[in-house]
């Protein structure tokens, strides 16, 4: 390889920093964006007391059993207001004394309100002389890893890493087909592979700085862990920067116009968002739809990151997930080099 293959790859990677320098809204979305959401949802799921339910009885008697119980707070009504009250959510329940026993009245496809079903019988069935046929006792847990934030950093850090690759590159590539610079690079003596490599090159090198500040506040702010080890978790970080900078440009090889390519794009991630478990655990999904969800990339860079940080698994123990990401990135990247337009 000459000196001007050099240059020219040199000075096309160099290009692409320079445009994200004039784009600072961009500079926003990779760096900033994930940082504030991880500061909206570590407020929203932060450890806090267990919320005290409000519920409401038709008589004092009840009023009292139920007050007993430091889970819930009462108040006497009838069961008209009860029920009105009821329909405009400013409780959860009513216990409605009538001659043969107590009625409960709630949603019960509303979770707080059959916590309150059953925290209310207690209360009442120990106001009544019910005594626990076994002993019980609670013993607490909020050790940090077990919290929600440190189960969605790994999350947001894949969902990141997914959008910043993808738009950064399908949108420069795209505008500049459109403004027919391709086709002047293409009567170049540049390569037509350095073209396409200096996106990937790019992406490495941000990549540092877009990882760095994202874990570093998540560490100095949240306490996140990362039990498992950080060149490992840097290797996890590179392999998925590398798998959706592929796939982005595979998704931009063809597209002509701004419109063709955030359709494409959002047919592409949609289904990522939706399925990868960022915000709660792929499982959940029914059991015929889980190898589709396995084989995402985005699922296999979140469950080898949340594998790492949380339970400091070692990459050995992650090589499902590696061969996923590695496939990602290489059939994309050799299928974009085949059939990329560059008019």
């Amino acid at each position: 390889m000459n000196n001007l293959e050099y240059s020219s790859l040199y000075q096309l990677t160099m290009v692409r920093f320079r445009l994200m320098v004039r784009e600072p809204e961009l500079i926003f979305w990779v760096f900033f964006f994930p940082i504030l959401l991880a500061v909206g949802l570590g407020i929203a799921f932060r450890n806090r007391p267990a919320d005290v339910l409000q519920v409401g009885a038709t008589t004092a008697q009840l009023t009292q059993a139920l007050v007993a119980d430091k889970g819930l707070t009462a108040e006497t009504m009838n069961e008209a207001e009860g029920t009105h009250e009821l329909a405009t959510g400013k409780i959860l329940l009513l216990a409605i004394q009538r001659a043969d026993g107590v009625a409960y009245k709630y949603d019960d496809t509303n979770p707080d309100a059959r916590s309150a079903r059953l925290l209310a019988d207690r209360a009442v069935q120990s106001a009544a002389g019910r005594k626990d046929a076994v002993q019980t006792a609670n013993e607490l847990e909020h050790e940090t890893g077990a919290r929600y934030i440190d189960f969605v950093v790994p999350g947001l850090l894949g969902m990141n890493l997914m959008g910043s690759a993808m738009w950064g590159l399908v949108f420069a590539i795209v505008e500049s087909r459109h403004k027919k610079l391709l086709k002047r690079l293409v009567a170049s003596p540049m390569p037509k592979w350095q073209y396409l490599a200096s996106f990937l090159l790019s992406r490495l090198v941000l990549l540092v700085v877009e990882v760095g500040m994202f874990l570093g506040f998540a560490r100095a702010a949240f306490g996140v862990p990362f039990r498992g080890s950080i060149w490992q978790l840097a290797l996890l970080c590179l392999m998925t920067s590398l798998a959706f900078s592929a796939l982005g440009l595979l998704v931009s090889s063809r597209a002509k116009t701004m419109e063709a390519a955030s359709g494409l794009m959002n047919l592409v991630m949609l289904p990522m968002w939706i399925l990868s478990g960022i915000f709660f655990s792929a499982t959940r999904f029914p059991a015929m739809i889980q190898p589709i969800v396995r084989a995402l990339p985005l699922t296999a860079a979140i469950e080898g990151m949340r594998g790492n940080m949380l339970q400091g698994m070692s990459l050995g123990q992650m090589w499902p997930q590696i061969g996923i990401l590695l496939a990602w990135f290489v059939v994309p990247f050799a299928v974009s080099l085949k059939i990329f337009r560059w008019r």
